[in-house]
Protein backbone atom coordinates (compact mmCIF):
# COMPACT_ATOMS: atom_id res chain seq x y z
CA UNK A 1 0.00 0.00 0.00
CA UNK A 2 1.71 3.33 -0.90
CA UNK A 3 1.62 5.86 1.68
CA UNK A 4 2.24 9.61 1.45
CA UNK A 5 4.21 10.06 4.98
CA UNK A 6 7.60 9.29 5.69
CA UNK A 7 8.74 5.78 6.04
CA UNK A 8 12.69 5.81 5.72
CA UNK A 9 13.20 4.62 9.65
CA UNK A 10 11.46 1.89 9.30
CA UNK A 11 12.79 -1.61 10.22
CA UNK A 12 10.42 -3.44 12.27
CA UNK A 13 8.19 -5.97 10.08
CA UNK A 14 5.23 -6.30 12.40
CA UNK A 15 4.30 -7.88 15.60
CA UNK A 16 3.21 -11.23 15.77
CA UNK A 17 -0.29 -11.22 16.89
CA UNK A 18 -0.22 -13.88 19.69
CA UNK A 19 -4.03 -15.65 18.94
CA UNK A 20 -5.38 -15.28 22.60
CA UNK A 21 -8.82 -15.81 22.87
CA UNK A 22 -10.22 -12.32 24.31
CA UNK A 23 -10.85 -12.20 27.90
CA UNK A 24 -13.79 -9.59 28.90
CA UNK A 25 -13.89 -8.79 32.72
CA UNK A 26 -15.29 -5.74 34.65
CA UNK A 27 -13.36 -3.57 37.11
CA UNK A 28 -16.86 -2.24 37.89
CA UNK A 29 -19.16 -0.26 40.27
CA UNK A 30 -17.00 0.41 43.28
CA UNK A 31 -14.05 3.32 44.31
CA UNK A 32 -12.38 0.22 45.71
CA UNK A 33 -12.26 -1.84 42.64
CA UNK A 34 -11.07 1.79 40.60
CA UNK A 35 -7.83 1.61 43.39
CA UNK A 36 -7.03 -1.87 43.20
CA UNK A 37 -6.34 -1.54 39.36
CA UNK A 38 -3.88 1.71 40.28
CA UNK A 39 -2.38 0.20 43.04
CA UNK A 40 1.20 0.36 41.80
CA UNK A 41 0.40 4.31 41.17
CA UNK A 42 0.67 6.71 43.66
CA UNK A 43 -2.60 8.20 44.45
CA UNK A 44 -3.77 10.83 42.66
CA UNK A 45 -7.12 13.03 43.15
CA UNK A 46 -8.87 14.16 40.00
CA UNK A 47 -7.89 17.83 39.04
CA UNK A 48 -4.50 17.83 40.78
CA UNK A 49 -2.72 18.81 38.09
CA UNK A 50 -3.58 21.59 35.74
CA UNK A 51 -0.20 22.39 33.28
CA UNK A 52 2.26 20.62 31.52
CA UNK A 53 5.89 20.60 32.61
CA UNK A 54 6.68 21.08 29.15
CA UNK A 55 4.99 22.61 25.78
CA UNK A 56 6.94 22.11 22.37
CA UNK A 57 6.32 22.16 18.42
CA UNK A 58 7.73 20.45 16.00
CA UNK A 59 7.42 20.02 12.02
CA UNK A 60 5.43 16.46 11.14
CA UNK A 61 4.28 15.80 8.19
CA UNK A 62 1.78 18.90 6.85
CA UNK A 63 1.68 20.21 10.55
CA UNK A 64 3.80 22.07 13.19
CA UNK A 65 2.52 19.98 16.11
CA UNK A 66 2.31 21.16 19.13
CA UNK A 67 2.82 19.01 22.32
CA UNK A 68 2.85 18.45 25.46
CA UNK A 69 5.73 16.16 27.30
CA UNK A 70 7.00 14.52 30.33
CA UNK A 71 9.22 12.02 31.78
CA UNK A 72 12.85 10.42 30.73
CA UNK A 73 13.86 11.34 27.45
CA UNK A 74 14.85 7.89 27.26
CA UNK A 75 12.19 6.11 28.26
CA UNK A 76 9.94 3.36 26.21
CA UNK A 77 7.89 6.74 24.68
CA UNK A 78 3.34 6.80 25.40
CA UNK A 79 1.53 8.64 23.02
CA UNK A 80 -1.90 9.86 23.95
CA UNK A 81 -4.18 11.00 21.99
CA UNK A 82 -7.05 13.47 22.84
CA UNK A 83 -10.57 13.59 21.57
CA UNK A 84 -13.91 15.73 20.11
CA UNK A 85 -14.24 18.38 22.26
CA UNK A 86 -11.46 18.09 24.25
CA UNK A 87 -7.78 18.24 24.35
CA UNK A 88 -4.30 17.69 25.39
CA UNK A 89 -5.50 18.55 29.34
CA UNK A 90 -7.37 15.47 29.35
CA UNK A 91 -4.06 13.78 30.36
CA UNK A 92 -3.15 16.43 32.78
CA UNK A 93 -2.99 13.96 35.27
CA UNK A 94 -2.05 10.86 33.40
CA UNK A 95 1.07 12.49 32.00
CA UNK A 96 2.75 12.74 35.62
CA UNK A 97 1.82 9.17 36.47
CA UNK A 98 3.45 7.61 33.69
CA UNK A 99 6.19 10.18 33.29
CA UNK A 100 6.77 8.65 37.41
CA UNK A 101 6.75 5.15 36.22
CA UNK A 102 9.68 6.19 33.64
CA UNK A 103 7.67 6.57 30.39
CA UNK A 104 8.37 9.60 28.03
CA UNK A 105 5.21 10.89 27.59
CA UNK A 106 4.08 12.72 24.46
CA UNK A 107 0.50 14.82 24.14
CA UNK A 108 0.29 16.19 20.76
CA UNK A 109 -2.98 18.47 19.83
CA UNK A 110 -4.36 16.89 17.23
CA UNK A 111 -4.86 18.98 13.89
CA UNK A 112 -7.39 22.14 14.33
CA UNK A 113 -6.23 22.15 18.07
CA UNK A 114 -4.38 24.25 20.15
CA UNK A 115 -1.08 25.62 18.98
CA UNK A 116 -1.01 22.57 15.61
CA UNK A 117 -1.12 24.33 12.75
CA UNK A 118 -0.67 23.56 8.74
CA UNK A 119 2.37 24.55 7.45
CA UNK A 120 0.71 25.76 3.99
CA UNK A 121 -2.14 28.10 3.80
CA UNK A 122 -3.00 25.48 0.50
CA UNK A 123 -3.42 22.41 2.65
CA UNK A 124 -6.81 20.97 3.02
CA UNK A 125 -8.47 21.54 6.02
CA UNK A 126 -9.52 17.84 6.30
CA UNK A 127 -11.05 16.03 9.15
CA UNK A 128 -10.48 12.16 7.65
CA UNK A 129 -9.52 9.43 10.44
CA UNK A 130 -6.68 8.65 8.48
CA UNK A 131 -5.70 11.79 8.07
CA UNK A 132 -5.23 12.14 11.58
CA UNK A 133 -3.59 8.94 12.03
CA UNK A 134 -1.39 9.64 9.24
CA UNK A 135 -0.33 12.87 11.10
CA UNK A 136 0.78 11.03 14.25
CA UNK A 137 3.18 8.58 12.23
CA UNK A 138 4.56 11.53 11.23
CA UNK A 139 4.70 12.98 14.19
CA UNK A 140 6.85 9.66 15.35
CA UNK A 141 8.73 10.35 12.60
CA UNK A 142 9.31 14.07 13.38
CA UNK A 143 10.64 12.90 17.01
CA UNK A 144 12.81 10.09 15.40
CA UNK A 145 10.52 7.51 17.39
CA UNK A 146 10.31 4.16 16.41
CA UNK A 147 7.59 2.85 18.23
CA UNK A 148 5.16 3.38 20.78
CA UNK A 149 2.58 2.46 22.89
CA UNK A 150 -0.36 4.37 21.63
CA UNK A 151 -3.59 5.37 23.76
CA UNK A 152 -6.66 7.45 23.19
CA UNK A 153 -10.26 8.06 23.58
CA UNK A 154 -12.98 9.40 21.18
CA UNK A 155 -11.21 11.03 18.23
CA UNK A 156 -7.93 9.90 19.80
CA UNK A 157 -9.60 5.96 20.20
CA UNK A 158 -9.94 5.83 16.84
CA UNK A 159 -6.78 7.62 15.37
CA UNK A 160 -4.80 4.91 18.21
CA UNK A 161 -7.10 2.24 15.94
CA UNK A 162 -6.18 3.31 12.49
CA UNK A 163 -2.59 3.42 13.69
CA UNK A 164 -2.52 -0.21 14.83
CA UNK A 165 -4.24 -1.63 12.17
CA UNK A 166 -2.15 0.11 9.15
CA UNK A 167 1.10 0.20 10.87
CA UNK A 168 1.26 -2.34 13.56
CA UNK A 169 5.38 -2.11 13.10
CA UNK A 170 5.00 1.34 14.98
CA UNK A 171 2.36 0.45 17.86
CA UNK A 172 3.65 -1.59 20.60
CA UNK A 173 0.42 -2.01 22.47
CA UNK A 174 -2.82 -0.01 22.26
CA UNK A 175 -5.37 0.85 25.05
CA UNK A 176 -8.48 2.53 23.50
CA UNK A 177 -11.46 3.54 24.95
CA UNK A 178 -14.88 2.67 23.73
CA UNK A 179 -12.80 -0.15 22.15
CA UNK A 180 -12.84 -0.73 18.00
CA UNK A 181 -13.90 2.28 16.31
CA UNK A 182 -12.73 2.18 13.21
CA UNK A 183 -15.73 3.01 10.46
CA UNK A 184 -15.77 4.10 6.98
CA UNK A 185 -18.66 5.83 4.41
CA UNK A 186 -19.42 2.48 3.27
CA UNK A 187 -20.80 1.68 6.96
CA UNK A 188 -22.23 4.41 8.23
CA UNK A 189 -25.00 5.02 5.29
CA UNK A 190 -26.83 2.04 7.19
CA UNK A 191 -28.92 3.81 9.39
CA UNK A 192 -29.08 2.99 13.28
CA UNK A 193 -31.98 2.36 15.67
CA UNK A 194 -33.57 5.57 16.32
CA UNK A 195 -32.53 5.72 19.96
CA UNK A 196 -28.92 5.35 18.65
CA UNK A 197 -29.31 8.00 15.74
CA UNK A 198 -30.62 10.48 18.24
CA UNK A 199 -27.12 10.15 20.07
CA UNK A 200 -25.54 11.62 16.98
CA UNK A 201 -27.71 14.44 16.86
CA UNK A 202 -24.74 16.63 16.36
CA UNK A 203 -23.29 14.78 13.39
CA UNK A 204 -26.71 15.44 11.52
CA UNK A 205 -26.59 19.05 13.10
CA UNK A 206 -23.07 19.55 11.43
CA UNK A 207 -24.29 18.50 7.79
CA UNK A 208 -25.89 21.55 7.49
CA UNK A 209 -24.78 25.26 6.74
CA UNK A 210 -26.89 25.99 10.20
CA UNK A 211 -25.04 23.47 12.34
CA UNK A 212 -21.55 24.59 10.78
CA UNK A 213 -22.14 28.56 11.75
CA UNK A 214 -23.89 27.09 15.30
CA UNK A 215 -20.86 25.72 16.04
CA UNK A 216 -18.66 28.46 14.93
CA UNK A 217 -20.78 31.04 16.77
CA UNK A 218 -21.23 29.04 19.74
CA UNK A 219 -18.27 26.62 20.06
CA UNK A 220 -17.36 27.49 23.74
CA UNK A 221 -21.18 26.75 24.66
CA UNK A 222 -21.43 24.14 22.52
CA UNK A 223 -18.56 22.09 24.13
CA UNK A 224 -19.74 22.45 27.37
CA UNK A 225 -22.94 21.07 26.57
CA UNK A 226 -21.20 17.85 25.08
CA UNK A 227 -19.09 17.34 28.19
CA UNK A 228 -22.17 17.39 30.14
CA UNK A 229 -24.01 15.11 28.46
CA UNK A 230 -21.75 12.88 27.31
CA UNK A 231 -19.91 12.39 30.94
CA UNK A 232 -23.27 13.35 32.87
CA UNK A 233 -21.74 12.72 36.48
CA UNK A 234 -18.78 14.53 35.71
CA UNK A 235 -18.82 17.63 38.20
CA UNK A 236 -16.29 19.66 36.40
CA UNK A 237 -15.81 23.12 37.15
CA UNK A 238 -15.23 26.20 34.86
CA UNK A 239 -11.51 26.29 35.13
CA UNK A 240 -11.37 22.56 34.03
CA UNK A 241 -13.23 23.35 30.90
CA UNK A 242 -11.81 26.74 30.24
CA UNK A 243 -8.29 25.47 30.18
CA UNK A 244 -9.27 23.14 27.55
CA UNK A 245 -12.02 24.92 25.58
CA UNK A 246 -8.81 27.39 24.71
CA UNK A 247 -7.47 24.60 22.72
CA UNK A 248 -10.95 25.78 20.28
CA UNK A 249 -9.65 28.93 19.57
CA UNK A 250 -7.74 27.29 17.00
CA UNK A 251 -8.20 28.94 13.41
CA UNK A 252 -8.96 25.58 11.61
CA UNK A 253 -11.35 24.49 14.07
CA UNK A 254 -14.39 24.64 13.21
CA UNK A 255 -13.63 23.41 9.69
CA UNK A 256 -11.57 20.00 10.71
CA UNK A 257 -14.50 19.45 13.20
CA UNK A 258 -17.19 20.18 10.35
CA UNK A 259 -15.38 17.92 7.48
CA UNK A 260 -14.63 15.06 9.90
CA UNK A 261 -18.47 14.50 10.67
CA UNK A 262 -19.85 15.79 7.76
CA UNK A 263 -16.70 12.90 6.14
CA UNK A 264 -18.39 9.94 7.85
CA UNK A 265 -21.66 10.87 5.92
CA UNK A 266 -19.96 10.70 2.79
CA UNK A 267 -21.13 14.39 2.26
CA UNK A 268 -17.77 15.50 1.80
CA UNK A 269 -14.43 13.76 -0.15
CA UNK A 270 -11.03 12.96 1.90
CA UNK A 271 -7.56 13.19 -0.24
CA UNK A 272 -6.86 11.29 -2.53
CA UNK A 273 -3.74 10.48 -1.00
CA UNK A 274 -5.35 8.48 1.75
CA UNK A 275 -7.72 6.48 -0.50
CA UNK A 276 -5.68 3.60 -0.03
CA UNK A 277 -5.78 3.49 3.91
CA UNK A 278 -9.49 4.23 3.76
CA UNK A 279 -9.95 1.06 1.55
CA UNK A 280 -8.11 -1.00 3.83
CA UNK A 281 -10.17 0.66 6.90
CA UNK A 282 -13.58 -0.18 5.48
CA UNK A 283 -12.76 -4.38 5.56
CA UNK A 284 -12.98 -3.61 9.30
CA UNK A 285 -9.43 -5.22 9.72
CA UNK A 286 -8.48 -7.31 13.07
CA UNK A 287 -6.09 -5.26 15.25
CA UNK A 288 -3.12 -7.39 16.07
CA UNK A 289 -1.38 -5.61 18.60
CA UNK A 290 -1.61 -6.24 22.25
CA UNK A 291 -4.95 -4.32 23.40
CA UNK A 292 -6.90 -3.28 26.27
CA UNK A 293 -9.70 -1.21 26.24
CA UNK A 294 -11.83 0.35 28.18
CA UNK A 295 -15.78 2.18 29.06
CA UNK A 296 -16.71 4.29 31.43
CA UNK A 297 -20.09 2.81 33.31
CA UNK A 298 -22.10 6.04 32.61
CA UNK A 299 -20.62 7.24 29.55
CA UNK A 300 -23.31 9.43 27.43
CA UNK A 301 -21.79 9.35 24.36
CA UNK A 302 -22.42 7.18 21.44
CA UNK A 303 -20.04 4.04 21.70
CA UNK A 304 -20.30 0.43 21.23
CA UNK A 305 -20.96 -2.36 23.77
CA UNK A 306 -18.07 -4.03 24.55
CA UNK A 307 -18.91 -7.60 23.42
CA UNK A 308 -19.62 -6.18 19.91
CA UNK A 309 -15.93 -6.06 19.49
CA UNK A 310 -13.69 -8.13 21.40
CA UNK A 311 -13.88 -10.25 18.10
CA UNK A 312 -11.53 -7.49 16.63
CA UNK A 313 -8.70 -7.94 18.30
CA UNK A 314 -6.52 -11.17 17.74
CA UNK A 315 -3.35 -10.13 19.69
CA UNK A 316 -3.72 -10.50 23.97
CA UNK A 317 -6.79 -8.59 25.07
CA UNK A 318 -8.67 -7.53 27.71
CA UNK A 319 -11.78 -5.51 28.57
CA UNK A 320 -12.20 -2.97 31.26
CA UNK A 321 -15.43 -1.32 32.85
CA UNK A 322 -14.37 1.50 35.03
CA UNK A 323 -17.06 2.14 37.83
CA UNK A 324 -18.09 5.11 40.16
CA UNK A 325 -19.60 7.03 37.46
CA UNK A 326 -17.35 7.57 34.96
CA UNK A 327 -18.28 9.30 31.78
CA UNK A 328 -16.85 9.95 28.06
CA UNK A 329 -13.18 11.67 28.73
CA UNK A 330 -11.87 8.26 31.10
CA UNK A 331 -8.97 9.44 31.31
CA UNK A 332 -9.23 12.84 32.61
CA UNK A 333 -12.29 11.45 35.08
CA UNK A 334 -10.44 7.97 35.80
CA UNK A 335 -6.51 8.72 35.21
CA UNK A 336 -5.05 6.21 37.67
CA UNK A 337 -7.33 3.41 36.32
CA UNK A 338 -6.09 4.69 32.80
CA UNK A 339 -2.14 4.96 33.14
CA UNK A 340 -2.44 1.48 35.01
CA UNK A 341 -3.89 0.56 31.94
CA UNK A 342 -1.08 1.75 30.05
CA UNK A 343 1.20 0.33 32.00
CA UNK A 344 -0.15 -2.88 32.10
CA UNK A 345 -0.44 -3.30 28.26
CA UNK A 346 2.81 -2.49 28.07
CA UNK A 347 3.31 -5.93 29.82
CA UNK A 348 1.44 -8.04 28.31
Amino acid sequence: MSEPINHHRRRFFGMTAVALAAIEFGVTGTAAAQSATAASLPDVKVGTHTSFEALKQVKAGVLDIGYAEAGKADGPVVLLLHGWPYDIYSFVDVAPLLASAGYRVIVPYLRGYGTTRFLDDQTPRNGQPSALAADMIALLDALDIEKAVIAGYDWGGRTANIMAALWPERCKAMVSVSGYLIGSQEANKKPLPPKAELAWWYQFYFATERGRLGYESNTHDFAKLIWQTASPKWNFDDATFDRSAAAFDNPDHVAIVIHNYRWRLGLVEGEAKYDAYETTLAATPVISVPTITMEGDVNGAPHPQPSAYAGKFSGRYEHRTIGGGIGHNLPQEAPQAFAQAVIDVDRF
